[in-house]
């Protein structure tokens, strides 16, 4: 929402934007309470007083005040999420006037706009390229890959602590420049003012899969080359590390803040001896951020494994756009990919030198993500290695035998995994709320919304309660900038002390007491951690949890929470499964406008707050009403935020 929280020129005279503000004071809270309230999980009909007992047992253990008397009772069981498709049973109740009519926002199952032509390659392509010629650009892939890893400059430019690649260079090495060629690059580099030809069409000198040294033109647009590397140590060995990437399911797992779908085509060289050395499969994959705002990239590629000495392995991906009779020209991956090295002091931990090369389509791109997308960072090596790295440290906490938690606080082990699975399982969900991929129909609110140029919504899953009628969920989100470090903003919105003490920028929570009553940690740095919060309405009354998750890194952070009752947790906590109670999970992702040490003066923050919500819509409908309430909540959301840091 570029102009929200401004001057107050967007609508905050409007007397039903002022109506529709004080329904969110009084009672925003109120409709977390009816979500949470229709799942409930009846202790009288799972096991009776053994569920009462657990209740009692993690009010005990949490520290906990005044829990619901052993005779209440709740009339559903907990609900289940089914699917992605918007249905509602519900019929309209009364036509809508001309004037709701030019308001309301129907959604269909597919969007006008989208090219369907890359997610065809999900479900099968009929005519695909020549496996040879497949197997042979795969091991070219992994020579280019394994030489961009182990060589320094020139080939390699340092600004700050990011490598990215000399282009100019690349050609050179890779390329198949002339002395023609040569002698413009080098006019190119030292910045002589001299009129360059144009090789649009002219194979002699850019050969279809070599690109410009700034872009490479294809069709009327160019695709811009993204490329940098990094290295990292993360705690696994080489030979998991290895697996993770050829198993595309585990792949898709470990990276669900980058990677949002992934399929297997076909495995075209298979193990000769028993491990990945010398395997080649095809796949395909969509890259995202978090964010509708950013388009997101398809790519069918093949990935090659290779093991290059002895504890040392190498994984390429190449895009096969090429090889195809039509090709897309949004998005192509040059040779990419990582070399896996042993370390040898801690056979336990591997090093990672990623190298990541893309070309990709500009012209789409929002305002407020064109710098970092640009750079490279936004979709880098950086930031697949700190993925990573996230996956492992998760996966370390997960299996140790004891979890840091907050002291005085004592959680059964077997509590403790429950808990991280199904905290697990709320990021994943929220991940795939705010992908910009096909599956999300993200549509824009309609004309007459002041600000709302930057607001998109869609329908979710559809909710599914025992004795209650199908509704629809809701999924609506904004972003904009703030001239904060993403670190200060980071520590100030996981706070909860932030969200009711200092202005009240959390309207669901307006008038709540908050406490925390659970901190686990889910790796080695103490920022990253799984919190219960409890929300008392009064001083001796509370009525629901919160679980949040924190996570910071420089490539991008996100605060994510989920509302939660006391029989879930409980029932989590006795040893049952995560996957009972449904995931609603709302948060704010905050990522870096511009790449660290691009340009001058500070860097500030791009902020994207998503939410997701239980509705009454009907199918394919979303009433003014409810498109109203829903601007008027970002509007004093963002308004808040900015105030605070003003």
């Amino acid at each position: 929402m570029a102009n929200v929280g401004g001057n107050g020129a967007n609508g905050s005279g409007d007397k039903k934007n002022d109506n529709r503000g004080k329904e969110l004071d009084n009672g925003g809270f109120n409709v977390v309470l009816n979500i949470i309230g229709g799942r409930q999980r009846d202790p009288t009909e799972v096991n009776g007083d053994a569920m009462w007992n657990d209740v009692e047992s993690v009010v005990d253990q949490l520290g906990l005040n005044n829990p619901p008397p052993r005779n209440q009772t709740h009339p559903v069981e907990n609900g289940v999420l089914h699917g992605n498709t918007p249905t509602n049973p519900q019929s309209v109740q009364n036509t809508p006037s001309s004037e709701q009519v030019r308001n309301e926002i129907r959604i269909g199952t597919t969007n006008p706009g989208q090219v369907n032509r890359a997610s065809n390659c999900f479900t099968g392509l009929s005519l695909g390229p020549d496996p040879n010629k497949v197997i042979e650009q795969g091991k070219r892939a992994m020579e280019e890959v394994v030489k961009l890893a182990t060589t320094g400059q020139p080939m390699w430019q340092r600004s700050g602590e990011i490598e990215t690649l000399n282009v100019f260079q690349y050609l050179r090495e890779f390329g198949c420049a002339d002395a023609t060629m040569d002698d413009i690059m080098k006019l190119v580099e030292v910045g002589q003012p001299r009129q360059l030809p144009n090789f649009n069409g002219n194979d002699t000198y850019f050969p279809r899969d070599i690109p410009t040294p700034l872009s490479l033109t294809l069709g009327t647009e160019p695709l811009h080359v993204e490329a940098s590397r990094d290295v990292g140590f993360v705690k696994l060995e080489v030979m998991d590390v290895v697996a993770l990437f050829m198993d595309w399911n585990r792949w898709l797992n470990a990276f669900p803040s980058i990677v949002s779908r992934a399929t297997l085509q076909e495995v075209l060289l298979p193990s000769a001896d028993g491990s990945y050395h010398g395997v080649l499969q095809v796949m395909t994959a969509e890259f995202h951020q978090l964010t509708p705002l950013v388009p997101v990239r398809q790519s069918y590629f093949a990935r090659y494994c290779k093991k290059i000495t002895n504890g040392t392995w190498a994984v390429a991906d190449v895009c096969l756009e090429n090889l195809l009779p039509y090709p897309q020209l949004q998005f192509r991956r040059r040779p990419s990919g990582c070399l896996i090295e042993q370390v040898p002091s801690n056979g336990s931990y591997s090093k990672i030198i990623w190298v990541e090369h893309v070309e990709a389509d500009h012209t789409s791109l929002h305002p407020l993500f064109r710098t970092i997308v640009a750079s490279g960072f936004a979709f880098g090596a950086r930031r697949w290695i700190a993925e990573l790295d996230r996956y492992c440290q998760g996966r370390a906490v997960s299996t140790a035998t004891t979890i840091s938690a907050v002291p005085g606080v004592s959680l059964p082990q077997g509590g403790k995994e429950k808990l991280l699975s199904m905290a697990e399982r709320m990021m994943r969900k929220f991940f795939m709320n705010v992908s910009p991929c096909p599956q999300n129909s993200w549509m824009r609110l309609p004309p007459g919304f002041a600000g709302s140029e930057d607001v998109r919504i869609r329908f979710g899953p559809v909710l599914d309660i025992p004795g209650r009628p199908l509704t629809n969920t809701l999924i609506f989100t904004t972003s904009f900038r703030m001239p904060i470090r993403m670190r200060m903003m980071f520590e100030f919105l996981r706070d909860v002390r932030s969200r009711i003490y200092v202005r009240n920028w959390d309207y669901l929570l307006k008038g709540q007491l908050l406490r925390d009553v659970v901190h686990v940690r889910t790796g080695e740095n103490p920022e990253n951690q799984l919190s219960i919060i409890q929300v008392n309405s009064s001083v001796n009354r509370f009525r629901i949890f919160y679980l949040q998750e924190s996570y910071y890194d420089e490539s991008g952070s996100y605060v994510v929470y989920e509302p939660v009752n006391l029989c879930d947790l409980a029932y989590v906590f006795a040893g049952g499964s995560p996957d009972g109670p449904f995931v609603l999970p709302s948060g704010i992702t905050i990522v870096p406008e511009k790449r660290p040490g691009q340009g001058d003066g500070p860097v500030g923050s791009v902020l994207t707050m998503a939410f997701h919500i239980d509705t009454s819509a009907t199918d394919y409908l979303i009433p003014p009403t409810a498109l109203s309430t829903i601007h008027t909540f970002l509007e004093k959301t963002v308004s808040s935020i900015r105030e605070i840091f003003r």
